[in-house]
């Protein structure tokens, strides 16, 4: 009986160890490596060892299992410490720790791909051609940072404004990223 009480227990820790999701992270060169093979988004977590929020952010958007998956399945997620002292080559170009006299320093390439707005958590979306799409600053709980990833990974950014795929977002209505009018709220007659 007693082995038998262990057996189950065992398998239960086993299946709650493993249905966990997690991010699975990547370095900016193996990230950079597999978008040679084949194209997708990367999605860059840009943060800081001493941001509060940006270990909020860890510990239950990156950590909630269908932010997990999803940004595992459409994108090369990076995650990259903005005081990293590490030089980086990306687009064919060396970027170096920046020091600073009396305050941390910061990374050349942190502030390229935040158009020069350091601020912390910073989620960066870039195409499959190294082009940075948009910087995304702050916190975002699960429910919002699925609107935005889903946003940029499927292309509706290309054609809907975000209000609107906000909007059908949360009315279901999303089906082709290729026709903005699939986003549009559905329209009613009013008979006179």
């Amino acid at each position: 009986m007693r082995i038998f009480v262990m057996m189950i227990f065992s398998c239960f820790m086993v299946m709650t160890l493993s249905s966990q999701a997690h991010v699975k992270w990547l370095s900016w060169e193996d990230a950079l490596q597999r978008n040679q093979k084949e194209k997708r988004k990367i999605l860059v977590d840009v943060y800081t060892n001493w941001c509060g929020w940006c270990k909020k952010m860890d510990k239950t958007t990156f950590s909630d299992e269908k932010i997990a998956e999803y940004v595992n399945a459409n994108y090369y997620p990076v995650k990259f410490n903005a005081e990293q002292r590490e030089d980086i080559i990306f687009n064919n170009k060396i970027y170096k720790y920046v020091g600073s006299f009396g305050r941390k320093g910061y990374h050349e390439l942190a502030f390229e791909i935040m158009r020069g707005k350091l601020s912390y958590p910073t989620a960066v979306f870039i195409d499959e051609n190294l082009s940075v799409i948009q910087p995304i600053s702050g916190f975002q709980d699960a429910l919002k940072f699925e609107m935005i990833m889903i946003f940029f990974a499927e292309n509706y950014y290309k054609t809907v404004p975000w209000n609107k795929f906000v909007i059908a977002f949360q009315k279901g209505n999303l089906i082709n990223s290729n026709d903005p009018k699939s986003v549009q709220p559905k329209v009613q007659t009013v008979k006179n």
